[in-house]
């Protein structure tokens, strides 16, 4: 043993620092360069691990009070197993559905495509009557769109590649989704089996890079995907509803195919315009103005209430995000993420919002609140 005035014992701790500090560099540089090759390796299943993730953290709360009343001999299988055949059940059965209507209304598409291509499509009886641009445009749909040999020439065009292409490209893309929806499954039984202990190691994770600021950054993407999938998720499918009573009371035809898929496109903003602004244009080519204008006018009333009073309220109170940032996150997700990004860009602005108030000093009142917030024993 040396002493402690031995110069060859200061001389070894003195070379060590730069050791030290040369370790801890190889093992940031290690860690990423696992990281990126790891998303390399999944980069084709990132999307099926993000759905399953978004879908267990909006769920987590339902799941931690059946976990409660569960027995403890089936937490580990049995109740993971059911909740996740639960989901895919409820995320499937929309889906046969529209696919029995589409098939079940096939026959009447093509029966009505061979009608127009030997009678061509009639000028609706409203055009000529519509001021200035009415009756000219009426003329020139006389004159393509009715004349029988233009309409077959038209269609020749659109359809001419549609059979085998049309096939073979929603063939593949159907089988893609398929996979990818297997493996949300799979990912998802598995947080919910393992999803407290995980919650648990990624707090450790976030507090080691971010420090005290870990948990609150992280308590604010959790709250950015639940006000999401309440905001928009919920609150669409709940327009789709309001706005079925209209079509109803207006006596579309499919009024439940058609509520249903308001309610799908307002999920996504500025959605649902599309879906009741064609049952109004459909009413109007069949002579029911008012009922065209009801409809419309109900609808753009629901969608006014539920974009600029519902839902900045639900996803902007549970992200603590400005109504703006919360638009420009979802906007921008879908342009980036496509669907998935309806999810991503609110917890991606969460987390950005909450580092900035970080940084600024303006988290002090988050801090308080989580210090004498009572612990609880679920993690989300």
């Amino acid at each position: 043993m040396y002493s402690q005035s031995d110069p060859q014992k200061q001389n070894r701790e003195v070379a060590s620092t730069p050791r030290t500090s040369g370790q801890l560099v190889s093992r940031v540089v290690l860690a990423a360069s696992l990281g990126l090759l790891g998303l390399w390796i999944l980069h084709r299943f990132v999307a099926a691990l993000a759905w399953a993730a978004i879908i267990a953290i909006a769920l987590w709360p339902l799941y931690w009070r059946a976990e409660r009343a569960f027995p403890p001999r089936g937490r580990r299988i049995w109740l993971p197993l059911a909740a996740t055949l639960l989901v895919g059940g409820v995320l499937i059965v929309p889906l046969v559905y529209a696919a029995v209507q589409v098939a079940h209304e096939s026959g009447s598409f093509v029966q009505y495509i061979q009608q127009l291509r030997h009678s061509g499509l009639p000028a609706p009886d409203w055009l000529s009557r519509v001021p200035a641009i009415g009756p000219p445009f009426a003329e020139w749909w006389k004159g393509n769109l009715s004349d029988p040999q233009t309409m077959r020439e038209l269609l020749g065009r659109l359809f001419a590649h549609a059979p085998a292409d049309v096939a073979r490209v929603i063939g593949i893309e159907v089988i893609h989704r398929l996979v990818i929806f297997g493996f949300t499954l799979l990912t998802l039984f598995f947080l919910f089996r393992d999803g407290e202990a995980l919650c648990g190691q990624l707090l450790v994770i976030s507090q080691r890079i971010l420090g005290s600021s870990g948990e609150r950054v992280a308590r604010h993407m959790i709250g950015a995907v639940h006000g999401t999938v309440t905001g928009l998720v919920l609150v669409g499918l709940a327009e789709g509803v309001v706005i079925g009573f209209a079509y109803a009371a207006a006596g579309l035809p499919h009024v439940v195919p058609l509520a249903a898929l308001t309610g799908i496109l307002a999920v996504i903003p500025f959605g649902a315009p599309i879906a009741f602004w064609g049952a109004g244009l459909y009413l109007l080519a069949n002579g029911n103005t008012g009922a065209a204008i009801g409809v419309v006018g109900f609808g753009l009333l629901v969608v006014f209430v539920a974009d600029h009073f519902i839902r900045p309220v639900l996803i902007g109170s549970a992200a603590r995000l400005p109504f703006l940032w919360v638009l420009l996150g979802i906007l921008g997700g879908v342009e980036t993420f496509g669907l998935l990004g309806l999810f991503l860009g609110p917890v991606v602005m969460a987390a950005l919002i909450s580092l900035w108030r970080d940084w600024t000093g303006a988290a002090a009142v988050d801090d308080d609140a989580l210090a004498t917030a009572p612990r609880r024993s679920r993690p989300l």
